[in-house]
């Protein structure tokens, strides 16, 4: 047994400390992000905020609304290749950059991701998602993949330390995904008692990755604009977000209505509700890892992403940074031990 004593870090143990700025307005800030994979080869440019693949997330309804601000949607892994068929007849050739092809470890999960790319080769970004990035297992069905598609961009995760990131970057992984228990329905660090505060875990990666040009994703734990920007002026190349974007039209869960309220259904996808729904209920060898919780209906997600982006971009004018990729240059973060007002919260 042994223990790190230096201080690890979430987003609400800092602020960004203003800096003189020469920009007049938000609007001259520039959010878009281009990037060039290391295994792939290929070059991406758009604005890199990501919705989770989380069945109330992650929604073709999702990636058809955040496709027009230039973000990206993580679709979730469960729908059929019927479904992908019929979402990409409807949509044009732009879609697939503006979107990631979700898929598990399984050779079950290996062999619907072969027949969907082999049907829909324009389909280029896989996100290979679990809840624990650390398995030899792991490692070995990312080399896997990347052998069986050279060509395409390689998104593994979850993890949160830097040699990690290492070790996925150089076993075929294109970006690594980061974060283990931050989220607002995981429950990961209360069952497993496992997890790392989300800033010092980004940090840490992002300098990992760096190092052999690959990206992260900042995966989890906004609560807010102001989380979005800390995660990216941190390091982050993408910032993902579930809750954020969760009790939409566009996000899926179910509807319902409480004393004259409506509100959405939103879980984790580790949790007793996700498992009854796609897996036939939580194995016994396990426990469930997720909460389910009522978020209050929102509308169009379209309302919540020009309060996020508007945010992000409002931090770069405070520090001075003209372009999103200049944030994390342009930070430094205070420790503080407030972060508002909430007399009226």
């Amino acid at each position: 047994m042994r223990i790190e004593s230096d201080l690890k870090l979430g987003f609400k143990d800092v602020l960004f400390r203003p800096k003189r700025s020469t920009l007049k307005s938000r609007s001259q800030v520039d959010l878009n992000r281009t990037f060039r994979f290391m295994h792939s080869g290929r070059e991406w440019s758009g604005i890199p905020v990501i919705a989770a693949n989380m069945d109330t997330v992650g929604t073709f309804e999702m990636a058809r609304a955040l496709a027009p601000h230039g973000m990206l949607t993580a679709v979730h892994k469960h729908y059929s290749e019927q479904d992908w068929a019929a979402f990409l007849e409807g949509c044009d050739d732009t879609i697939y950059d503006r979107i990631m092809v979700s898929t598990g470890t399984s050779d079950t999960d290996f062999a619907k991701l072969t027949s969907l790319l082999d049907k829909h080769p324009q389909l280029y970004f896989i996100c290979i998602d679990v809840a624990n990035g650390y398995s030899e297992h792991f490692v070995a069905f990312v080399t896997k993949v990347r052998e069986a598609f050279p060509d395409k961009v390689i998104i593994a995760g979850n993890v949160v330390t830097g040699e990690m990131v290492e070790e996925l970057l150089l076993g075929g992984a294109d970006i690594v995904k980061v974060g283990i228990g931050p989220g607002s329905v995981c429950t990961t660090r209360v069952k497993t008692g496992v997890g790392y505060p989300q800033l010092s875990a980004i940090i840490e990666c992002a300098d990992a990755a760096h190092g052999l040009s690959g990206q992260i994703i900042g995966d989890g734990g906004c609560t807010c604009a102001g989380d979005v920007s800390k995660g990216f002026g941190g390091g982050a190349d993408f910032m993902m977000l579930g809750g954020m974007l969760a009790g939409h039209d566009e996000s899926g869960g179910t509807l319902v209505k409480e004393d004259g309220q409506s509100f959405k259904l939103f879980y984790g996808m580790s949790s007793e509700t996700a498992m009854g729904k796609h897996a036939g209920g939580v194995a016994k060898y396990r426990a469930s890892e997720g909460k389910t919780v009522k978020v209050p209906y929102r509308g169009p997600v379209d309302i919540t992403v020009q309060d996020i982006l508007g945010g992000v971009r409002s931090t770069c004018t405070y520090v001075g940074a003209a372009q999103l990729k200049e944030l994390t240059k342009r930070t430094t973060f205070i420790r503080v031990q407030e972060q508002e007002n909430r007399i009226f919260s």
